[in-house]
């Protein structure tokens, strides 16, 4: 996508595009999320937080994690311990089922 069809679809210049992309201005959270929306992406990626394009972009994936992150650090263990026993469960039947 050019900076032009960008700003287009952000309703701005191509010039607040092209500061963007130079770090020279900071978009608001509106705006990131409207950027992300448009390129398919997630707002953690445009921030080079992840490598990956779709981490979270699933809304409940999203909402699980935000609850998570509010919960005090014993629950949160206890709840990635769960998570975690499950990950390896589905893998070692997925590598047995071979």
């Amino acid at each position: 996508m050019t900076q032009e069809e960008l700003a287009k679809l952000l309703k701005t210049s191509i010039s607040v595009v092209g500061h963007y992309e130079r770090d020279e201005m900071t978009p608001s959270i509106d705006v990131a999320k409207n950027i992300a929306n448009h390129l398919q992406t997630t707002v953690g990626y445009l921030l080079g937080e992840t490598d990956n394009t779709n981490l979270f972009k699933v809304p409940a994936m999203l909402t699980r994690s935000s609850e998570l992150e509010k919960m005090d650090s014993e629950n949160k263990s206890h709840i990635i311990t769960v998570v975690d026993s499950f990950i390896k469960a589905i893998k070692f039947k997925n590598i047995a089922a071979l």
